[in-house]
């Protein structure tokens, strides 16, 4: 059989369905009372599927609101004028309340997405997705858990006094960084490891004292260089005295010094060629920031995949499983986000974590199984619409569900962005797919208009350049983003940060500075190039027209080794 060529509903794009595709879908088709019940192929392109996915998550905007059980003040990823009932993660994670209470019939007359979003609007929502019962002092951060004393930190696990950074896992007195592992005291640092005392770096590993490199291994003591090896006293990739280097490093202390050598890093770059894909130890892999994954295609930002199609940013093991967003733990996943820690066979669902199995379009049901169009069910079995079933009843009334969704073209289709929880502009799909208010209002999805009743509108602060000139008293102060015109603040743990690191402060606000973090690393795409040196085909995440000196790995290593 020849692949199958689909054109895209949502933009008109061409895309292939494989007869791998088939396949698995044929493999994750549920069977009810006997019969089985096909997922078909997808009507909408790899990325407009991962949009869709993506408009579920708001992972980095924090508001302070009330719990809509006890009216106790709480902080949620929920904003106080979302039409959801939100409850505090204590109170939604006990038996306080019964979310087989908010059960109810399904009526065959509507549509399946109206009557699940309206289940979802009536049963609690908990106040963010965080392991606080493992964490410390971390009350200000989302999908995360295990942290101690961390402030802003997002999508990150088991760190200790870190703030205002993303996928940030196993570190220690960090700040600024993005998809990093395992540093310490380190500093606007992007996808590098094992790296302690180190700034403005990316993509590095086990480096030491240093600031501004790139595809760096094993540095101490080198600034503004690119494709190092165990090097000792570099700047600008040449060999420099002690004495120079620590002349240079005394005057990053200043803001003005320091933003003069951020822009000459942006140029430096661009003279040394660049590995044409991110990652080690993959087997027949495509894709890119991929490490030790196995006969796994267009997956990005994951490790340890085995049989994978566009996956990405899992966070743990994930064996023949497609069109995930941040899964792991799990087997047999299908068009789901955010879920994981031992789960099997998920299709269509959504912020499900622990020991979850045959779920179908359900979201936050927790150690739960063979649930459809759930939401809130913890420990739960043979439920639908959060109403409990006989085992066989279940199966039979499931069956004419899918039947009925069918026949309203809803079948094999995810939650569509139009029921999205978050407003758009407020979730993952702005960050990756980004929409003006027109474009998202002319879609019919929500957008989330900031309060700026409360802002503060005092005078400007203006910050002194260097570090050793900063007084204490800046953490009283409100500051004023220079980028957007936000608010922000220095809080004291931060401060004592920056003069240990021996950095000037920062001038943007978290947003802004999350934001510039992002762009500097490649996109969810790869195009066909070729070989800088060699001339031999590559297909890669750097785009054609983009300025950087591409290289084979072949050729990569012979460079840098």
């Amino acid at each position: 059989m020849a692949n199958m060529q689909k054109t895209c509903r949502q933009c008109q794009t061409q895309f292939e369905i494989t007869d791998e595709d088939l396949n698995f879908y044929d493999k994750i088709s549920p069977v009810f009372a006997g019969k089985k019940y096909l997922i078909p192929p997808p009507t909408l392109c790899p990325d407009c599927r991962q949009q869709r996915r993506l408009a579920q998550g708001n992972q980095i905007y924090l508001y302070h609101r009330k719990c809509d059980f006890s009216g106790k003040e709480i902080i949620s990823n929920y904003h106080p004028a979302s039409l959801y009932k939100v409850y505090d993660q204590n109170i939604w994670y006990s038996d306080k309340w019964d979310p087989l209470k908010h059960g109810r019939d399904f009526d065959f007359s509507r549509s399946f997405f109206e009557q699940w979003h309206e289940l979802s609007l009536a049963v609690p929502k908990p106040s963010l997705q965080r392991g606080f019962q493992y964490d410390e002092n971390s009350d200000y951060t989302n999908y995360a858990g295990k942290n101690k004393n961390c402030y802003l930190i997002f999508d990150s696990d088991e760190n200790r006094d870190c703030y205002y950074s993303y996928s940030l896992n196993g570190s220690e007195s960090c700040m600024e960084c993005y998809r990093c592992r395992k540093n310490e005291l380190c500093y606007e640092c992007i996808d590098s490891n094992k790296c302690y005392n180190c700034a403005f770096i990316q993509d590095s590993e086990n480096c030491i004292d240093s600031l501004f490199l790139k595809n760096c291994v094993g540095c101490k003591n080198c600034i503004m260089s690119s494709n190092l090896r165990n090097k000792e006293y570099f700047i600008r990739n040449k060999k420099v005295s002690r004495e120079n280097f620590q002349e240079y490093r005394y005057r990053l202390q200043s803001n003005i010094e320091l933003q003069k050598a951020f822009k000459e890093f942006q140029q430096m770059k661009l003279k040394y060629p660049q590995k044409y894909t991110h990652g080690v130890l993959n087997e027949d892999v495509l894709g890119d920031y991929l490490t030790s994954c196995k006969n796994s295609f267009f997956c990005f930002d994951s490790a340890n995949l085995w049989d994978c199609k566009y996956v990405f940013q899992a966070f743990n093991p994930l064996k023949s499983s497609m069109d995930i967003q941040e899964c792991g733990d799990g087997e047999l996943l299908y068009e789901s986000a955010f879920c994981g820690y031992d789960a099997f066979n998920l299709k269509f669902s959504i912020l499900t974590l622990g020991a979850a199995s045959e779920l179908i379009y359900s979201s936050h049901c927790h150690h739960s199984s063979n649930l459809f169009g759930c939401v809130g069910m913890q420990r739960k079995k043979y439920c639908i619409f959060n109403k409990q079933y006989t085992e066989k009843d279940y199966e039979k009334l499931a069956g004419q569900i899918v039947e009925h969704m069918m026949k309203t073209g809803e079948w094999g289709e995810f939650f569509p962005m139009k029921f999205a929880t978050f407003a758009y502009n407020t979730s993952l799909a702005q960050q990756y797919y980004p929409l003006s208010k027109e474009e998202v209002e002319k879609s019919e999805l929500n957008w989330h208009e900031e309060d700026k009743m409360n802002h503060y509108e005092g005078p400007m602060i203006k910050i002194p350049d260097n570090i050793q000139d900063i007084d204490v008293e800046i953490i009283k102060k409100i500051l004023t983003c220079e980028a957007c015109g936000k608010n922000y603040k220095i809080i004291p743990q931060e401060l004592k940060l920056y003069r240990q690191l021996k950095l000037p402060i920062a001038r943007k606000c978290f947003n802004c500075r999350h934001q510039a973090r992002y762009v500097q690393r490649n996109p969810r795409k790869l195009w066909q190039r070729t070989c800088a040196k060699c001339q031999s085909p590559i297909q890669t995440s750097y785009a054609p027209e983009r300025p950087e000196i591409v290289y084979c790995e072949k050729c990569y290593l012979n460079e840098v080794y």
